[in-house]
């Protein structure tokens, strides 16, 4: 176990971290991308360890001792590791109501089980839609815009790499972060892990899952190159409303030029499920919401050729893979990288 002396280093180490977990943060974004700042969103999504902090909690983590400093970890890591912080530290949207169940068919391209229900879908609003929906003065029923987990932070990459995220490790998974069995939580875990051991066989899909901010901007890199911007939803408002569409502009419209979409998946920490598609493209919309304006992303996905045709969104929909396009609003921590001019 760790000595009182050396925890109480670390409760002091952690007074002074956060800004030097951020300046590092800000600093491998300028090394790599050639965009002076990045996104407010994802700084606040780095980890508030610094880097002596996350070698002890290593050192912990690799002699099977975390769970003997679990509290400590998970508010100086701003992490989930209990069902319990689920509800104390979501967002207070009280006109709202409950976050909707999230589930993993949402992000399912192909091995989608031909019984999923809609009930799935009926959470207050459409999860997929028509191009030919979204038009300037009309209304849409918005499904719910928010991350059941929106306040968590990545882990130090160093510290995330000794986290398998395999299904043969699961149960080690669970005792890491204190998680009990059939809990929220662990159906977050076990439908996160299933998306990110499946290996897709879409033709021109190539998809990570990204459990570090620097992992992040490795892939957008790695994709896109060292020119990108990041589109975001800016709020959750609208989530449940049958909203007025207002202005709606097309950002993005490149279809031989694939963007990366990339969306906040539940986990004890921030992970991300990134995939490149074809022949994908953005719209900027102002969603007209009861309390204010929502300037809302919305992507369509023109090629759904390859799609499985159990998927939810031609349940919905009506058609079958290849016939139709396919849209859908972009999430709370959700985020589209596309190049932009060097």
């Amino acid at each position: 176990m760790m000595h009182p002396i050396l925890l109480l280093g670390l409760l002091i180490v952690a007074y002074f971290s956060g800004s030097q977990a951020e300046n590092t943060f800000s600093q491998y974004w300028k090394e790599h991308i050639a965009i002076s700042h990045p996104p407010h969103w994802l700084v606040a999504k780095a980890s508030p360890l610094s880097s002596h902090q996350a070698l002890v909690y290593m050192k912990l983590m690799e002699k099977n001792e975390l769970a003997f400093h679990l509290p400590s970890f998970c508010k100086q890591a701003n992490v989930a590791c209990s069902t319990n912080l689920l509800m104390n530290k979501a967002k207070d949207y009280t006109s709202l109501p409950p976050i909707a169940q999230w589930n993993d068919i949402k992000l399912k391209y192909e091995h989608v089980p031909s019984a999923v229900p809609l009930s799935v879908a009926s959470q207050g609003g459409l999860p997929y839609f028509r191009e030919s929906m979204v038009k300037k003065g009309g209304f849409m029923l918005v499904p719910d815009l928010r991350d059941p987990m929106s306040y968590r932070s990545f882990l130090p990459r160093f510290l995330a790499s000794k986290i398998s995220f395999s299904f043969d490790h699961i149960k080690n998974l669970k005792n890491l972060f204190g998680v009990v069995d059939e809990s929220n939580m662990d159906e977050y875990i076990q439908e996160t892990v299933n998306i990110c051991d499946e290996k897709s066989s879409i033709l021109g899909m190539q998809s990570i899952c990204v459990t570090s901010a620097e992992d992040l901007i490795d892939f957008v890199v790695k994709k896109l190159g060292h020119h990108v911007h990041g589109w975001s939803t800016e709020n959750v408002e609208g989530s449940y409303e049958n909203v007025t569409i207002g202005a709606m502009k097309l950002i993005y419209g490149n279809l031989f030029e694939p963007p990366a979409l990339c969306h906040s998946l539940p986990f004890p920490f921030q992970v991300y499920y990134c995939h490149v598609l074809r022949k994908v493209k953005l719209y900027a919309v102002d969603i007209h919401a009861q309390r204010k304006v929502n300037h809302a992303i919305m992507a369509c996905h023109y090629d759904t050729s390859t799609w499985n045709r159990s998927h939810l969104a031609f349940k919905l929909l009506g058609f079958g893979p290849g016939l139709i396009e396919v849209c859908h609003w972009i999430n709370e921590n959700g985020v589209v990288w596309t190049k932009t001019l060097s």
